[in-house]
């Protein structure tokens, strides 16, 4: 079960200290943690770096099959993340802005399932972050907002043809054109959440989610996810298709889903 990072409380002394983004792996489940609630949340040069270290870290570890991107919020008004530091757009461009593109697209490339624990509002380029989670769990009270038009900047293109990719280009047009806030429940309806829960449910629900990813097949489900993405994303891929299709067929986990079928058991998968 992944750790549960939702909720501060009213003792100061228990909160772990501020930092770059955690990470925590265990029975499966990777967890990255956003830890500076105090600011919201908000992405550094240097935490940017962190995430793509552990997000290497998380490719290479074979046993993960889950990745739960969390964060610490901060009542009354809790956010999940204000996206990227607003200070960075005074330095080189190819290490700021780029390099929050760089994050957003190896989160949506990583191997493992991806879910976003979403305890609280999310602004600017962590709409994209958490888009680029395959699920988001959302909770009442939070809130989108996409502000790109109103401080006079376009979008990074690889974000634009995610939003497009997943929403559609209503939903996308609504987000970055109007450049207003979208309550949890217009959310839901537009997709961008596949679960809309009060914030005290959130942990539970977080780990219901895990729990039923991890008993899957992570040779079938990582080699849909990849293929899914492709073909949203236009990547004609045919031959890689039929190759991830043909690796599942002669897996020793098809034997074991055939037999534990067959057995009226649970199957116990091992990636291979």
């Amino acid at each position: 079960m992944p750790p549960d990072h939702s909720q501060t409380n009213d003792h100061a002394s228990d909160w772990p200290a501020a930092s770059s983004p955690m990470l925590h792996i265990e029975a499966g489940v990777a967890t990255l943690t956003l830890n500076r609630p105090a600011q919201r949340n908000s992405l550094s040069d240097a935490d940017l770096q962190v995430l793509l270290q552990h997000l290497d870290s998380i490719e290479a570890d074979a046993a993960v099959r889950v990745l739960v991107l969390a964060a610490r919020v901060q009542p009354p008004r809790s956010v999940f993340s204000a996206g990227y530091h607003m200070g960075g757009f005074e330095a080189d461009a190819s290490q700021g802005p780029q390099g929050f593109e760089r994050v957003c697209a190896a989160l949506a490339r990583v191997r493992p399932v991806t879910l976003c624990a979403l305890n609280g509002s999310v602004y600017g380029g962590a709409t994209d972050l958490a888009l680029a989670c395959d699920f988001r769990l959302g909770v009442q009270g939070m809130e989108l907002r996409m502000p790109a038009a109103a401080l006079g900047l376009h979008y990074c293109a690889g974000g634009l043809q995610r939003f497009v990719a997943r929403l559609g280009l209503g939903a996308a047009r609504r987000i970055f054109l109007l450049a207003q806030p979208l309550s949890a429940d217009e959310l839901l309806r537009l997709g961008y959440l596949d679960a809309l829960v009060a914030p005290e449910a959130l942990p539970t629900e977080v780990a219901r989610w895990c729990h039923s990813l991890v008993q899957l097949a992570p040779l079938a489900l990582q080699g849909m996810k990849q293929s899914l993405q492709e073909i949203a994303l236009g990547e004609h891929n045919a031959t890689a298709w039929r190759e991830r299709e043909a690796h599942t067929q002669r897996s020793a986990d098809f034997a074991e889903g055939r037999a534990a079928f067959a057995q009226r058991r649970p199957a116990v998968f091992l990636g291979r």
